[in-house]
């Protein structure tokens, strides 16, 4: 059952975005809520799977962990039993997004990695499952939203 969050989840959610460092006095200032309710609140999200996970960025100079982005399309041999591909999906660490799709593709994949060649890695590993028919890859050139 997906979880629907309240407006002061969001916000919570919406602060540690910004900085998922944030104390927990500074996040309940913030939502004006206590520092006690707002611990309780993340340990509730990350329990639930709202929150599974907090990440860095780097500044000028280092290059990010995901400075190129992909879209691979997977088709799979199952469509609606391939939940051992799923689970292989989510055990590797650039697959950043994964959605079931209806229509031509059975998976939309998002991938974040530091060089193409780590792309083509995952992609090798990715086409290699079992239950995995085709997979298709783009790039991405720009994001605008």
């Amino acid at each position: 059952m997906k979880r629907i969050l309240d407006p002061l989840d969001e916000h919570i959610i919406a602060q540690l975005r910004l900085n998922a460092r944030a104390a927990h006095a500074e996040l309940a200032a913030k939502v004006n809520l206590s520092r006690n309710a707002v611990r309780q609140r993340i340990e509730r999200l990350e329990r639930d799977g709202v929150i599974q996970g907090y990440t860095v960025k780097t500044g000028e100079g280092r290059q990010a962990a995901s400075d190129i982005n992909a879209v691979i399309f997977v088709y799979r041999y199952d469509r609606m039993r391939g939940a051992e591909v799923l689970q292989a999906l989510r055990e590797i660490p650039e697959v950043l997004q994964c959605d079931v799709m209806s229509g031509e593709f059975d998976l939309m994949l998002r991938v974040g990695a530091a060089s193409p060649q780590r792309v083509h890695k995952v992609w090798t590993e990715i086409a290699a499952l079992p239950g995995v028919e085709n997979t298709v890859t783009s790039f991405v050139l720009s994001s605008v939203v």
